[in-house]
Formats: C-alpha cells, sequence, structure tokens
C-alpha cells in the first residue's frame, strides 16, 4: 500500500459509515411516510413551532377510515393499549394489553382527557376531530410544572381517505428542547420510539383490516 494511502481509505470508509448511519436515521424517523407527507404541516404542529426532532410515518390501512379511526381513539396503557410490543412496554411497568376488539367504553375522547403511556405518564388530547385527527401534548397542558420535563413533545394521528376505501394513516412526533441537554434524552427515546411507532402502525392496520373484512 502507498505512503499516504492508509489515512485516506480510513477517511473514506469512516465517510460512508457516517452517511450510513445518517440515512438509517432518517429512513427510521420517516417510515412508510411519503417525501410529501414528511413536509406538509399537519394538525398539532402549531402547538411546537420550532422543534428540535419531527418524526413522520405512516400506513396505508386497506379499511374506511372509521373502522381505523375506532382503533386509534381507545389507545391507552389504561385502554385499548398501543398495539405494539406489549412485552417491552410492560418491562417498563406499563401494564398494558393492546386489545384485538373494539371497546364501546373507550370511543370517546375530547379536549383535556389525558392518554396513558404508564400509570404514571400521560399526555393531554390537545386537539380531537373525530374520524379525522387526534393530537396528544405532553407539556403546559400536563399537570404539574411544565418546567421540569426534559423536553416538550406532541404526537398526532391523522386519518385521510385513500383510494378504494382504504385509509392513510400518518403519525407525527415533535419534541422541543426546553434545556441544552435536551437532545441528549431525546435521540435514545426516538430510536426506541420508531421501533415501537412501526410495530404500532402494523397493529393498528392488521386490525382494522381484520375488522373490515369481518
Amino acid at each position: 500500500m502507498r505512503r499516504g494511502a492508509g489515512p485516506l481509505l480510513a477517511a473514506v470508509v469512516g465517510g460512508v459509515a457516517a452517511l450510513g448511519v445518517v440515512t438509517l436515521r432518517w429512513s427510521a424517523l420517516h417510515w412508510g411516510a411519503t417525501t410529501e407527507e414528511t413536509r406538509e404541516r399537519l394538525p398539532g404542529d402549531e402547538i411546537l413551532p420550532d422543534p428540535g426532532l419531527v418524526a413522520t410515518r405512516a400506513v396505508t390501512v386497506e379499511a374506511p377510515t372509521e373502522e381505523v379511526w375506532r382503533w386509534v381513539v381507545q389507545m391507552g396503557s389504561d385502554r385499548g393499549g398501543f398495539y405494539s410490543y406489549d412485552g417491552l412496554e410492560n418491562l417498563a411497568g406499563c401494564h398494558l394489553h393492546s386489545a384485538d376488539a373494539v371497546v364501546d367504553a373507550w370511543q370517546h375522547l375530547e379536549p383535556g382527557d389525558l392518554v396513558r403511556l404508564h400509570p404514571r405518564v400521560a399526555l393531554a388530547v390537545t386537539a380531537i376531530e373525530p374520524g379525522r385527527s387526534l393530537v396528544l401534548h405532553a407539556g403546559a397542558a400536563m399537570p404539574g410544572d411544565p418546567s421540569a420535563a426534559p423536553y416538550d413533545f406532541t404526537w398526532s394521528f391523522v386519518l385521510r381517505r385513500h383510494p378504494h376505501r382504504a385509509t392513510r394513516l400518518i403519525v407525527r412526533e415533535r419534541f422541543s428542547y426546553p434545556h441544552p441537554w435536551s437532545p441528549v434524552l431525546v435521540e435514545p427515546v426516538s430510536a426506541v420510539s420508531s421501533l415501537m411507532s412501526q410495530k404500532m402502525l402494523r397493529g393498528i392496520r392488521d386490525r382494522a383490516e381484520r375488522a373490515a373484512a369481518a
């Protein structure tokens, strides 16, 4: 090997590795979403106008929007669960079980209601348009002192009619950083969220499609 080729090779390999990490991170933050969906304004975006991190994920469900909505609106650790990896979530003490049926008692939410992620952690319903969108917020809408939160967070679910009676379900997470060290916490959270959100979207899709077929 020629003198100087070693450092050059190392730089090339390092650059390729860095590009791979960036590409994987982008894919994780935008799983299933089109470029247009990642860029468009969705309900709830106005709550955090200058977020430090945004994740937009989506899935097409071969079922009418009203069927998909029934599974979205009943989410919560003390309700229908999150249709994700229950075992992993319960390791964190969530005590949830993802429902395989629609429960009438869980079909109503209104602004101010709490959707629990954990017995001691909840998001507040900030806005809801039945059958179309649900916006959850952890921050100023939460009971207690919002300044104690390590980051501000919104979670939006948007349903749109798709050709042939299908539904496009778009989910967006937005994080803002109230502290200089907030990104240190958000990055690991977003990595775990990517895994759980992909499973959640598939879980909603599969349940809604089975119900529609039945």
